[in-house]
């Protein structure tokens, strides 16, 4: 890169050319991460704090999209040259997304240092990249309704519910097909006992469906619903403002919502894109969104204030509570399920 004072160095002539062309010189050269990245809060805090924070840092210019769904958007894209370098959602669209040869499989230590630091559930053979963060997939309910807090998940088919219960329109939303393979280990011999989960699923009629998390929080915040499958985060972040929800987590288990972020095999800025992984698992970086949307960090050097630290899953004895599904299972029996579901709970 030719800088302004080199080339003052240089006769006036060279100088003046070149002082009028270094801005499209730096421009030329100034490489751009491409990523995907959520809206809402989390999106607040990494556009006013962790992205510049990020750009400045490593002289380069980060391009977001925060309009979701975007797997079909990466899928729709060449995979020489891929609309995203980083690619960020859940494990159920990583694993999809892999398996189609659009992201990398794994990502070691060698490419992200940071990942020596990370509980080895964001590193197993149930993620496809990194988890940076997670969630806990459990039960919110309203506190002012009479209800007890939920021990089991059993408990949200109380037939007192029946109509204010809460869950998702599973063929889109992968809390919805957590809470389905839940069903088969709560009432079968496990998470791919499908027959006992669509027995238990039918059980829950009438159950009110939604499409996403915030939807659910919104139902749950004006009572829409008393009771509803939601993750950990989407209660936590209303502490302090004397919302009456409360959050459980099942003794029977909670399952596992990670943010994984994963790298394109043709990014044509695969160490930036390295780069940044390594940045988002940073203990400084972790501690402000987790504490800014309540996500459970990955890294186990983080530190965080006592009222975070007590409620999300920041030792080895709280994350091995957490269960992770077999995305790549699911995903292969996706369309059947979806269509069993569909018809199932039609009406």
């Amino acid at each position: 890169m030719i800088s302004r004072r080199s080339a003052l160095r240089t006769g006036a002539g060279f100088a003046a050319a070149a002082t009028l062309a270094a801005p499209s010189i730096l421009h030329a050269q100034t490489k751009t991460l491409k990523i995907t990245t959520w809206g809402g809060k989390w999106g607040d805090i990494m556009k006013a704090t962790v992205l510049p924070a990020f750009e400045k840092e490593f002289k380069c210019t980060v391009s977001a999209d925060q309009s979701f769904p975007f797997l079909p958007k990466l899928q729709a894209s060449p995979k020489n040259d891929p609309l995203y370098d980083v690619f960020h959602t859940n494990s159920n669209e990583q694993w999809s997304a892999v398996g189609e040869g659009l992201v990398m499989d794994k990502i070691t230590v060698k490419e992200v240092p940071n990942v020596a630091d990370v509980y080895p559930y964001a590193v197993s053979d149930k993620v496809v990249g990194i988890s940076i963060f997670t969630s806990a997939i459990g039960l919110g309910y309203r506190t002012d309704k009479g209800l007890a807090k939920p021990t089991s998940w059993k408990d949200l088919a109380d037939p007192k519910l029946a109509g204010s219960r809460g869950g998702y329109i599973i063929p889109v939303n992968s809390l919805g097909q957590c809470h389905l393979m839940m069903l088969g280990k709560v009432y079968g011999k496990g998470l791919q006992d499908l027959d006992a989960a669509y027995k238990a699923l039918e059980a829950l009629k009438p159950i009110k469906l939604v499409d996403f998390t915030g939807q659910m929080e919104k139902m749950l915040l004006s009572g829409e619903v008393s009771m509803g499958v939601i993750h950990d985060s989407g209660i936590y972040r209303y502490d302090g403002q004397n919302q009456p929800v409360d959050f459980a987590g099942p003794s029977e288990g909670v399952m596992a919502l990670e943010q994984v972020l994963n790298v394109t095999p043709s990014s044509k800025v695969k160490e930036l894109a390295f780069a940044y992984i390594d940045y988002m698992l940073r203990p400084d970086v972790q501690k402000v969104l987790a504490e800014g949307v309540w996500y459970s960090p990955s890294n186990k050097k983080v530190k965080l204030d006592a009222k975070y630290d007590a409620k999300l899953y920041t030792t080895e004895a709280k994350v091995a509570q957490l269960i992770q599904p077999d995305w790549k299972w699911y995903n292969a029996r996706k369309e059947d399920i979806d269509a069993r579901v569909t018809k199932l709970l039609k009406g």
